[in-house]
């Protein structure tokens, strides 16, 4: 039995490609062993961890100091914010657009949420409500998240033609009982400032597209209490 016949030309071209193939695999050790040397230790788990599974994992706030989840089987999470006339006069639904920010960010992030609406049509047939708890009972909610904004801008101080997005609240967690009451769990100072490393031009950007954008930034710093999330995700995110 012959072996089959290959041209020189084709022989040639077939002895190139596994030569440069064989060269790029060498220099991919090369790199990684550069890189290798670099570390020590401990190092070397978290970065062959991150080259398997992405950046690592921040444990949240929440199960920190609580060690209980959102994302437990059978738990049901409503979210209220609370801010005064002054400021709802001056930012109109602010109370309620963050509750459905944070309320997204935290279904966005697997855990069951009752629905903003019917919190917010709830709330306005029932004024004089006093407890956050009293939503708990009303949606048979496991954990009530209540933000009390307390302060809110999207200007930089003393402007009017720069935009900083600020939040001063008090975010809490109350836990429902069988009997319909509910016992604070959880509490947390928030200040956020966004961007952190200065204010944007009103003429680089609009009002909406700014108020639309710290909205969503401020309900993930929020969220973020409450769900995992990547060390790196603050990455490039000052500006």
């Amino acid at each position: 039995m012959t072996s089959e016949y290959i041209p020189s030309h084709q022989r040639t071209c077939v002895e190139h490609s596994l030569t440069l193939r064989g060269f790029r695999v060498l220099a991919g050790f090369c790199m990684l062993a550069v890189m290798l040397s670099c570390l020590s230790g401990c190092n070397y788990l978290i970065f062959f961890g991150y080259l398997i599974g992405g950046p690592p994992q921040l444990e949240p706030v929440f199960e920190k100091e609580t060690n209980k989840s959102f994302t437990d089987r059978g738990v049901r999470v409503a979210v209220v914010c609370y801010a005064d006339n002054e400021l709802k006069y001056q930012y109109d639904s602010i109370d309620h657009l963050v509750a459905v920010g944070v309320a997204a960010r935290l279904k966005q992030n697997h855990v069951n949420v009752v629905n903003s609406e019917l919190v917010r049509v709830w709330l306005e047939e029932n004024p004089d409500w006093d407890t956050p708890d009293e939503i708990g009972a009303e949606f048979d909610a496991t954990y009530v998240v209540y933000v009390d904004v307390s302060d809110f801008s999207l200007y930089e101080h003393d402007s009017r033609h720069l935009f900083r997005g600020r939040t001063e609240a008090i975010v809490s967690v109350y836990e429902m009982k069988a009997d319909g009451e509910g016992r604070r769990i959880f509490n947390y100072d928030l200040s956020s400032e966004f961007p952190r490393l200065g204010p944007r031009s009103a003429s680089d950007v609009s009002y909406d597209s700014f108020r639309s954008e710290y909205l969503l930034r401020v309900s993930d710093e929020i969220g973020r209490m409450f769900y995992p999330y990547g060390s790196g995700d603050d990455v490039g995110s000052g500006t």
